[in-house]
This record gives structure tokens, C-alpha cells and sequence, in this order.
């Protein structure tokens, strides 16, 4: 037997929709990012992108177990001298429920351009409504 080396001209992308709605945030995340990653396909290869597409619905309505939606803290720096700005998850869960989902999942790929190429199959909305219709998106159970 011989391993197989997955090609970019072989490669078949699927798209999954998810719904996130009474879903744990960190469990609904580690599920995308590893469809994102390509590991649930047999032809897995880590040097390439054999991840799928991956459209979430419903962000707003994700759950935060224990008191992380009060306690756990988001960081980022502007760069300048004292620029570093905090917003906690529950005020950023009203404001920009989005980008939580994408923080979470983010944060579970590589930390190298490969990653990013991954990170931008994950689209995310809000709302139960997505524009992605024309795709043919099979639904992801998580």
C-alpha cells in the first residue's frame, strides 16, 4: 500500500450549512474548523487545502457555558503605547455576533498562510438567511 498525496486539481469542494442556534460555541467551533481543515475527508493531506466550504447560520443565537459570556475577554492592539483595547464576549455577542463565531474558529486552524486559505471558506451570518443558495449546501449536523 502507498500513501496518496491529495492534488489541487483533484480536489472537490463541498459546501455545509451550519446552524448554530442553542449550539455551544467552542464545540460548534472545533466541528467547522476541523470541516474547514479537511479532516473529515479520506484524502486528508496536511500540506494542502483539502477543506470544504463552510456557511454558519444563526450566530447570534450561539451559547456560552458557565459565566465565559461575562468573564471571558477578547484583546486586541491598535499598536500605539497603551493601545490595548477589551471588549467582553457577551457585549461582543450583541454587537458583532459574527465575529465571535470567527475568533473561535480561527483560532483552532494554522497559524500560517495555509490557515488563512482555509479561514476564508467559513462564512458567517447572523441570520437564518445566507446568499449561498446557488451552491446547493448540504445541511452539517453538529
Amino acid at each position: 500500500m502507498s500513501t496518496s498525496i491529495a492534488k489541487k486539481d483533484e480536489l472537490q469542494k463541498d459546501w455545509y450549512v451550519v446552524d448554530l442556534e442553542n449550539k455551544v460555541l467552542g464545540r460548534a467551533a472545533t466541528e467547522i474548523a476541523r470541516v474547514l481543515r479537511g479532516k473529515h475527508k479520506p484524502i486528508f493531506t496536511p500540506s494542502v487545502d483539502t477543506g470544504d466550504f463552510v456557511i454558519v447560520i444563526n450566530a447570534d443565537k450561539v451559547r456560552l457555558t458557565g459565566n465565559k459570556l461575562s468573564q471571558k475577554m477578547y484583546y486586541h492592539h491598535s499598536g500605539f503605547v497603551g493601545g490595548i483595547k477589551s471588549i467582553s464576549a457577551e457585549k461582543l455577542l450583541e454587537k458583532k455576533p459574527e465575529e465571535l463565531i470567527r475568533k473561535a474558529v480561527k483560532g483552532m486552524l494554522p497559524k500560517n498562510p495555509l490557515g488563512r486559505q482555509m479561514f476564508k471558506k467559513l462564512k458567517v451570518y447572523s441570520s437564518a438567511e445566507h446568499p449561498h443558495q446557488a451552491q446547493q449546501p448540504k445541511e452539517l449536523n453538529i
